[in-house]
């Protein structure tokens, strides 16, 4: 792998509240009278399964993955929905459980019993590992705003006590690191974009012949990869959260406009990469045309 700083020097600043400030003045539309009878808010309430089939190098047998992202759990989503989740992921009979950040949107002292009880639930031979994202970040006490509060000296505590208390329900959080999940698999989970200090490199040492997975909250950290991954799986931008017919997401959370919304992608050196529409809401309780999601990949050796 190249040199291990390069995505950390690279890192983006965070946007300004883009998609927030849209979707308020929405609201403040004529657009928003259909969004608000009823349909908007019901969107973002019903998900779906999206199933691929798809090969990946490296592997020696066929693994099947769910993905979940951007669970937003605090704010306008509560356990009644991630156990919906949960139930539906394990219908799948998935080998591995991704978890892609932004896992929660508040700000608590204690842990998350009620999210960590439904992630507890998840049925899965090979494990279930996420990421932290950005919401997670400000959940920390990391950056303050109306909704968080103000920042938190003791943010990093804050942060190791939550890793700690995922992991007491079978959920480890990948920061720049890997874990050989079989002989012939290599995943591997990068910090945050905005707030943390990604690593690919570092999630991906020791991969050697190993097939490739890695997880990554932005999907904006796909141009400066440093080497080629199998296959990268991204969240973050909810698909735009709010589609209009035609025109596709107003805004979408990436300095790279409507290239990384949502579906398959391409990254660096060619890279394949799913970014995922998610499954929570950040901003306002709304989706239009953006069906929240469950991916499941079933990955099969290349021929």
């Amino acid at each position: 792998m190249s040199d291990s700083s390069n995505l950390s020097n690279t890192r983006r600043a965070a946007p300004s509240s883009t998609r927030r400030r849209f979707l308020r003045g929405l609201l403040g539309s004529g657009a928003a009278l259909g969004l608000l009878g009823g349909a908007g808010v019901a969107q973002s309430y019903r998900h779906g399964v999206t199933r691929y089939t798809r090969t990946l190098p490296g592997l020696k047998s066929p693994l099947r993955v769910a993905f979940l992202t951007d669970l937003h759990y605090g704010l306008f989503i509560d356990a009644g929905n991630v156990q919906q989740w949960i139930d539906a992921t394990n219908a799948e009979r998935p080998d591995v459980v991704l978890l892609g950040g932004d896992q929660l949107d508040y700000r608590t002292d204690g842990p998350p019993t009620p999210l960590l009880a439904q992630l507890e639930r998840l049925q899965t031979p090979l494990g279930v590992y996420g990421v932290w994202g950005n919401h997670d970040y400000g959940s920390f006490g990391y950056y303050s705003n109306r909704h968080y509060g103000p920042e938190r000296p003791d943010w990093q505590d804050r942060r190791e006590a939550l890793r700690v208390a995922f992991a007491a329900a079978g959920v480890t959080l990948l920061r720049n690191e890997g874990r050989a999940l079989r002989a012939d698999l290599h995943l591997g989970g990068v910090d945050d974009l905005w707030h943390g200090q990604p690593d690919a490199a570092a999630a991906l040492a020791g991969a050697q012949a190993r097939a490739t997975l890695l997880v990554s909250h932005n999907p904006d950290l796909l141009p400066d990869l440093p080497a080629p991954v199998g296959l990268v799986l991204c969240g973050h931008t909810h698909g735009g959260q709010v589609r209009l017919p035609l025109l596709g997401a107003p805004v979408v959370p990436s300095q790279y406009g409507q290239k990384y919304a949502m579906g398959w992608v391409t990254g660096a050196h060619g890279t394949p990469a799913y970014v995922s529409r998610g499954l929570g809401v950040s901003g306002l309780p709304i989706r239009n045309l953006c069906t929240p999601e469950i991916t499941v990949l079933t990955l099969n050796p290349a021929s």
